[in-house]
């Protein structure tokens, strides 16, 4: 596999445009945050779950199979490592209380869900969506457990029902299911979900456009605090991503796709997780909103450098 920057450059204005245009329509207040919550939350219900869902091939091979578990591995390795090296950097000699949880969350959990699936897609296709596929099974595992243990401070029987049954995960493991097991759904159901999953790309990249209508932007540049939380995830999240991985010997498509999701901005999950569960939900916003911003700029670079 290998990453043609042309293409990714091309694919990353697409996605650029479509973010201007969910911004225009946050100014001129098309879209507002109650229509955003609930493409929010359609696009986590329905549209993702249908998309992940049809990734796999309709026939079974073993070459997919492998690759599948390969990024569920890659999954483990990155997270336990994103878990460690956040403790690292955001330690409580550094960051007392104000910050340290949000800063924490925001080196291990990125944008892999309204970003990472159409950039993926894009970039890779088919074969990056398969490693996609098994990765997200972790991120997600782990963004609804530790993310939400890093507020909380303690882990509920209700919080592991609610990983399980959370829809993304389960729409990944049916289609898997269906895939080892060679069972072909008719047509008009294959073709149904594969209009609906064709909305996730655009929807997705609106609420990213929204979002950042809503941010105060002169204010933000003068916080020191949210610049480092912010660099640091988008530097050392992919640099030791992709070197972790090549040294285990993983395969390029794992190490590629990995690399690109940890190149991501903060999750904007971050701001729904610290208003949820008692963090600072300001500050929270405000994080996810200047790693997004700057992540205009790293993540072409780091790309270029890593995988071009």
């Amino acid at each position: 596999m290998q990453i043609e920057l042309t293409t990714f450059y091309s694919r990353l204005g697409s996605i650029f445009i479509i973010m201007v245009l969910g911004f225009i329509l946050g100014k001129i207040k098309l879209i507002d945050k109650h229509t955003n919550n609930h493409l929010v939350n359609l696009l986590l219900s329905v549209f993702m779950p249908a998309s992940l869902f049809l990734a796999f091939p309709s026939t079974y091979d073993e070459s997919t199979a492998n690759l599948f578990f390969s990024g569920l591995l890659g999954g483990v390795v990155v997270m336990t490592a994103l878990i460690i090296l956040s403790k690292i950097f955001f330690n409580k000699f550094f960051f007392k209380k104000e910050l340290r949880y949000e800063a924490q969350f925001g080196l291990i959990f990125n944008n892999a869900t309204f970003l990472g699936y159409p950039i993926v897609a894009s970039t890779f296709g088919p074969q990056g969506i398969i490693a996609y596929c098994g990765f997200i099974i972790i991120f997600n595992i782990a963004l609804f457990s530790y993310g939400v243990y890093l507020f909380k401070n303690k882990l509920t029987w209700r919080l592991v029902l609610d990983t399980i049954i959370n829809p993304n995960i389960l729409a990944v493991i049916l289609g898997m299911v269906l895939f080892l097991l060679n069972i072909k759904l008719p047509a008009v159901v294959t073709d149904s979900v594969g209009f609906i999953g064709g909305a996730t790309t655009p929807l997705s990249i609106l609420c990213i456009g929204f979002m950042l209508s809503e941010a105060h932007l002169k204010g933000l540049i003068k916080k020191w605090k949210l610049i480092i939380p912010a660099a640091t995830q988008l530097i050392i999240g992919p640099i030791a991503t992709y070197f972790l991985l090549t040294w285990l010997n993983f395969p390029t498509p794992v190490i590629y796709v990995c690399t690109l999701i940890e190149a991501l901005p903060t999750a904007t999950s971050l701001g729904l997780f610290a208003t949820k569960y008692g963090g600072n939900e300001v500050e929270a916003s405000e994080l996810v909103t200047v790693s997004t911003i700057f992540s205009l700029a790293s993540l072409p670079i780091i790309i270029s450098i890593l995988l071009g």
